[in-house]
């Protein structure tokens, strides 16, 4: 089958029920009130054989890249979204030879482009209508997208236009992500969750995210200082495979003792970072401490 597009809904419920893998994107359709019990179904180390990447269970880990479509293209075969899912196993078991209504159970993957729909907030955030009210705040709360319900009347019954129209790009992308935080999976995929919204935005998103996700199993592609500075592991990629690992800081450090990887490393998040194809300088004493 032809590998889908990274950014397309992602709906868990129908794709498991047809047997056919539907696009990562920010809609989700499984979702929880409660965070799962990790001693109940232990979680499992996702291995991508084509980058060399290994995502280790209970970690929040980072993937920086020189080119984005690498990193988007690891996070479409993590949730086995295209051919070359194959390459990944999960617990030592590829992918492919796992049910796909286990992968959509265990993996949620939520794309670089929210879809929303027409409807109530509360049916937005939660397309199954499984979760209660408190889990529906815990999200938005996690998502720092209180702002969307205080500014509706009717709160959780409020309504949304087609498309998302009648909120900001920045309440869009949030509300994409406390959709994805409501499923609780073991693993979560987001590709670029804070990509339309401002760095003090970003900042609490990032702090309440690793909060939200602590002891679980979070995979975020994104190059922002913001979001590294939370991160238990970054990997970047250079030409398909993983070059450097460690936390931000440590990479930084590693750049400023010369090391080519993380030197490479730093030159990118600058790079990302200030919007710029320009060589970015060497790291300052303030980045390493």
């Amino acid at each position: 089958s032809a590998a889908a597009t990274p950014g397309a809904a992602a709906t868990p419920g129908a794709d498991a029920a047809s047997g056919a893998a539907a696009a990562p994107g920010a809609a989700t359709t499984r979702a929880t009130t409660t965070v799962p019990d990790a001693n109940a179904r232990p979680a499992a180390e996702l291995v991508d054989v084509t980058s060399g990447v290994r995502i280790r269970p209970g970690r929040t880990t980072v993937i920086v890249s020189e080119d984005p479509d690498e990193s988007a293209a690891l996070a479409t075969r993590l949730g086995r979204f295209d051919d070359a899912a194959g390459t990944v196993t999960y617990g030592g078991v590829a992918l492919t030879d796992l049910p796909l209504a286990e992968v959509r159970d265990r993996i949620v993957v939520a794309g670089a482009t929210p879809q929303l729909f027409t409807g109530r907030l509360r049916d937005e955030l939660d397309l199954r209508d499984r979760a209660d009210e408190a889990a529906l705040y815990r999200a938005l709360e996690a998502a720092d997208a209180h702002d969307v319900l205080t500014s509706m009347p009717a709160g959780l019954d409020g309504e949304i236009t087609e498309k998302g129209r009648s909120l900001s790009g920045g309440q869009r992308q949030r509300v994409a992500l406390a959709r994805a935080l409501l499923t609780e999976p073991e693993t979560l995929v987001l590709v670029e969750p804070t990509s339309a919204v401002d760095a003090h935005t970003e900042a609490r998103i990032a702090a309440r995210l690793a909060d939200h996700r602590a002891g679980r199993t979070t995979v975020i592609v994104s190059a922002s200082p913001l979001v590294l500075e939370h991160a238990d592991e970054v990997v970047f990629l250079d030409g398909g495979r993983e070059r450097a690992r460690g936390p931000h800081r440590d990479l930084l450090a590693r750049a400023a003792g010369g090391e080519p990887d993380a030197v490479a490393y730093h030159q990118v998040v600058t790079r990302q970072a200030a919007g710029s194809d320009e060589p970015a300088a060497e790291p300052t004493p303030e980045e390493v401490r």
